[in-house]
Protein backbone atom coordinates (compact mmCIF):
# COMPACT_ATOMS: atom_id res chain seq x y z
CA UNK A 1 0.00 0.00 0.00
CA UNK A 2 0.90 3.65 -0.89
CA UNK A 3 -0.15 6.55 1.51
CA UNK A 4 0.43 10.34 0.73
CA UNK A 5 0.39 12.32 3.71
CA UNK A 6 0.18 15.89 2.74
CA UNK A 7 2.30 18.13 5.33
CA UNK A 8 1.04 21.98 5.97
CA UNK A 9 2.29 23.61 9.18
CA UNK A 10 -0.83 25.71 9.77
CA UNK A 11 -3.28 22.55 9.76
CA UNK A 12 -3.68 19.97 13.06
CA UNK A 13 -0.62 18.40 11.84
CA UNK A 14 -0.24 15.95 14.63
CA UNK A 15 -3.60 14.59 13.99
CA UNK A 16 -2.40 13.92 10.73
CA UNK A 17 0.27 12.69 11.33
CA UNK A 18 -1.14 10.37 13.78
CA UNK A 19 -3.20 8.76 11.77
CA UNK A 20 -1.27 8.20 8.84
CA UNK A 21 1.06 6.56 11.05
CA UNK A 22 -1.62 4.28 12.47
CA UNK A 23 -2.40 3.26 8.85
CA UNK A 24 0.79 2.82 7.65
CA UNK A 25 1.90 0.03 10.64
CA UNK A 26 -1.43 -1.83 10.02
CA UNK A 27 -0.65 -2.22 6.14
CA UNK A 28 2.86 -1.74 6.61
CA UNK A 29 2.85 0.94 3.96
CA UNK A 30 4.97 3.00 1.89
CA UNK A 31 4.39 6.70 3.11
CA UNK A 32 4.89 9.84 0.21
CA UNK A 33 5.36 12.67 3.07
CA UNK A 34 4.56 15.86 1.05
CA UNK A 35 4.55 19.29 1.17
CA UNK A 36 3.73 22.13 -1.66
CA UNK A 37 5.80 25.53 -2.07
CA UNK A 38 5.61 28.43 -4.05
CA UNK A 39 8.38 28.90 -6.72
CA UNK A 40 9.03 32.72 -5.23
CA UNK A 41 9.55 31.36 -1.59
CA UNK A 42 13.65 31.99 -0.75
CA UNK A 43 15.85 28.94 -1.79
CA UNK A 44 16.45 28.74 2.19
CA UNK A 45 13.13 28.22 2.99
CA UNK A 46 12.75 25.32 0.97
CA UNK A 47 15.43 23.93 2.21
CA UNK A 48 14.13 24.69 5.93
CA UNK A 49 10.89 22.80 4.52
CA UNK A 50 13.23 19.69 3.11
CA UNK A 51 15.27 19.65 6.50
CA UNK A 52 12.04 19.75 8.59
CA UNK A 53 9.64 17.11 6.09
CA UNK A 54 13.44 14.24 6.49
CA UNK A 55 13.15 15.15 10.22
CA UNK A 56 9.54 14.70 11.03
CA UNK A 57 9.99 11.75 8.85
CA UNK A 58 12.37 10.27 10.42
CA UNK A 59 10.61 10.74 13.79
CA UNK A 60 7.39 9.60 12.79
CA UNK A 61 8.15 6.74 9.55
CA UNK A 62 11.47 5.70 9.97
CA UNK A 63 11.71 4.79 13.51
CA UNK A 64 8.33 2.42 13.01
CA UNK A 65 10.40 0.63 10.83
CA UNK A 66 8.60 2.33 7.56
CA UNK A 67 9.50 3.08 4.30
CA UNK A 68 9.05 6.87 3.62
CA UNK A 69 9.52 9.75 1.14
CA UNK A 70 9.56 13.35 2.07
CA UNK A 71 8.95 15.69 -0.89
CA UNK A 72 8.75 19.43 -1.28
CA UNK A 73 7.39 19.85 -4.66
CA UNK A 74 8.13 23.39 -6.01
CA UNK A 75 6.06 22.68 -9.21
CA UNK A 76 4.33 26.43 -9.36
CA UNK A 77 1.03 24.17 -9.41
CA UNK A 78 -1.77 25.38 -6.98
CA UNK A 79 -1.14 22.94 -4.00
CA UNK A 80 -4.84 20.67 -4.69
CA UNK A 81 -3.59 19.87 -8.11
CA UNK A 82 -0.05 19.18 -7.15
CA UNK A 83 -1.05 16.69 -4.61
CA UNK A 84 -3.33 14.63 -6.66
CA UNK A 85 -0.97 15.10 -9.81
CA UNK A 86 1.88 13.47 -7.50
CA UNK A 87 -0.63 11.04 -6.53
CA UNK A 88 -1.38 10.04 -9.39
CA UNK A 89 2.13 9.59 -10.93
CA UNK A 90 2.92 7.48 -7.70
CA UNK A 91 -0.27 5.41 -8.07
CA UNK A 92 -1.07 5.96 -4.16
CA UNK A 93 -4.10 4.56 -2.69
CA UNK A 94 -4.93 7.21 -0.26
CA UNK A 95 -4.48 10.64 0.26
CA UNK A 96 -4.33 11.80 3.82
CA UNK A 97 -5.16 15.11 4.44
CA UNK A 98 -5.70 17.96 7.52
CA UNK A 99 -8.56 20.24 7.16
CA UNK A 100 -9.39 23.69 9.12
CA UNK A 101 -12.76 24.52 9.79
CA UNK A 102 -13.74 27.61 7.55
CA UNK A 103 -17.01 29.77 6.93
CA UNK A 104 -19.13 29.20 3.65
CA UNK A 105 -17.43 32.44 2.60
CA UNK A 106 -14.29 31.84 3.38
CA UNK A 107 -13.95 28.32 1.42
CA UNK A 108 -16.04 30.53 -1.56
CA UNK A 109 -13.48 33.61 -1.48
CA UNK A 110 -10.51 31.61 -1.00
CA UNK A 111 -11.37 28.18 -2.35
CA UNK A 112 -10.69 24.70 -0.47
CA UNK A 113 -7.77 22.55 -1.08
CA UNK A 114 -9.24 20.12 0.67
CA UNK A 115 -12.19 20.08 -1.37
CA UNK A 116 -10.29 19.90 -4.69
CA UNK A 117 -8.20 17.20 -3.66
CA UNK A 118 -11.44 15.33 -2.52
CA UNK A 119 -13.53 15.75 -6.12
CA UNK A 120 -10.48 15.31 -7.86
CA UNK A 121 -8.53 12.62 -6.59
CA UNK A 122 -8.00 9.12 -7.98
CA UNK A 123 -8.05 7.25 -4.79
CA UNK A 124 -9.82 7.55 -1.45
CA UNK A 125 -9.15 10.52 0.76
CA UNK A 126 -9.10 10.43 4.47
CA UNK A 127 -9.73 14.50 5.97
CA UNK A 128 -8.28 14.46 9.48
CA UNK A 129 -9.35 17.33 11.88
Amino acid sequence: MKLLVAYDKNTTTSAVLNKALEIAKIYNAHVYFVRTCSPSRDPREIQAMENRLTELGNDMFKKQGLEYESHVMVRGMAPGEDIVKFARKNDVDEIIIGVKKRSKIGKMVFGSTAQFIILEAHCPVLCVK
